[in-house]
């Protein structure tokens, strides 16, 4: 038997008086309260990082490559598809590519006009990712024999233009000469993101290539999305080096640099503010254990006249430690979980979508940054209490049995 456990485990202060009693409460609280916090906020950032991210990866892959082109326009040379899919097949970290094409146009429904951008993309085009932003209605459906006529648009223009499913838009080509098409509604989106939801509108890209004269066998552009989006500068310079020298390559985190910014800040905000939490709950459990030590003064000074050693004596105090540390996270976990549960259900916290991007507050289950938090929170707790068990050498045994 492990005798520093046993007399551990035998001082119990739940139901005493003393002021001890009061500090552990405090303790366990602290180590509650700092681990639930942790876990929140991380699992609400990651929560928001993801989201966004999903958002703009519906619209926009994780890398854009187009004709080179100063004019900054969205009506842009096109592109070989057989070349660009040549440069691209052999890399083994992209996980697919697809291409597309714009096209402006001004919409028109009833009375209401509308500026708008038409991204063509064709049935091979991934639009699963944008069936997470469908608010009505479904995504294109393609055919083979003409270009299809579905239309997928925003809820801002559909508000704008007094559009629901299944109604008609008449779209104006601006061009030499100009050009007309008709459309209908079949889906209607909603990311929350200005860039997207204020002009864009997906349609079938052989409505572009016969609008610009294009063969099959070109498009406005290729997007190419990474097995691991955390890579995107290497594989970038993989692709820019093996492309032709009249393309360009676009990251995503260039074209809407103000998030991916935004995104970087706010997690350096929740950094500093969890290392304030670890400060406070390390503290905490160093103030716990100077006082057990005080109060047990006696105890110390009895223990080292029986020839108890300073080391064992330290261990008694360090699994009493340890204890009201398991307690503060279980705990901690139970208070975090529970939460992060019932908010991903239920979605009760609600947010500004013209601020934050979504209607409600957003829950990532990440469980190894859960394990990492408790880990991080028992191993700086364990050697924060190591700090004040080493002022028991400086106690004399004959002092501390006299000591009141």
């Amino acid at each position: 038997m492990n005798t520093a456990r046993y007399i551990s485990s035998k001082i119990s202060d739940s139901g005493s008086n003393s002021f001890t009693a009061s500090v552990t409460k405090i303790a366990i609280t602290s180590i509650a309260i700092g681990l639930a916090i942790m876990i929140v906020s991380f699992s609400i950032l990651e929560g928001f990082r993801n989201e966004i991210q999903n958002k703009i990866f519906s619209f926009a892959a994780h890398l854009q490559i187009s004709k080179y082109d100063t004019n900054n326009s969205f009506d842009n040379e096109p592109v070989s598809i057989r070349a660009v899919e040549e440069d691209l097949q052999n890399i083994p970290e992209i996980k697919k590519y697809q291409s597309f094409a714009f096209k402006t146009a001004i919409a028109k429904a009833g009375d209401d006009v509308l500026g708008i951008v038409l991204k063509g993309v064709d049935k091979n085009y991934d639009l699963t990712p944008m069936q997470g932003n469908l608010v009505e209605g479904q995504t294109i459906a393609f055919t083979d024999t003409a270009a299809s006529n579905d239309i997928m648009i925003s809820q801002q223009i559909a508000d704008k233009l007094q559009l629901n499913i299944g109604d008609k838009a008449t779209f104006y080509f601006i061009q030499n000469p100009p050009r007309v098409r008709r459309f209908t509604v079949v889906g209607i989106y909603k990311t929350g993101l200005e860039e997207f939801d204020q002009a864009y509108v997906i349609g079938d890209i052989q409505h572009i290539r016969d609008l610009n004269k294009w063969a099959d066998t070109l498009a406005g552009g290729y997007e190419v999305v990474l097995k691991d989006f955390n890579q995107i500068d290497t594989v970038a310079t993989t692709i820019f080096n093996n492309m032709n020298y009249d393309l360009q390559l676009e990251k995503i985190t260039d074209q809407y640099a103000q998030l991916f910014d935004w995104m970087k800040l706010l997690k350096k905000n929740v950094v500093i503010f969890l290392v304030l939490i670890f400060f406070v709950a390390t503290f905490n459990m160093v103030s716990t254990v100077f006082i057990m030590i005080l109060e047990r003064t006696n105890m110390i000074g009895l223990l080292k006249a029986l020839g108890a050693t300073d080391k064992q004596i330290r261990q008694i105090f360090f699994f009493r430690g340890l204890n009201l540390t398991i307690k503060g996270l279980v705990w901690g976990n139970i208070i975090a979980l529970g939460f992060c549960f019932v908010q991903d259900k239920f979605k009760l916290i609600p947010l500004d979508p013209e601020n934050y991007y979504m209607e409600t507050v957003p829950i990532n289950w990440n469980f190894n940054i859960i394990i990492l938090l408790n880990v991080l929170t028992l191993a700086l707790t364990m050697l924060s209490i190591l700090i004040p068990t080493f002022m028991i050498a400086r106690i004399k045994p004959v002092t501390a049995i006299k000591f009141d």
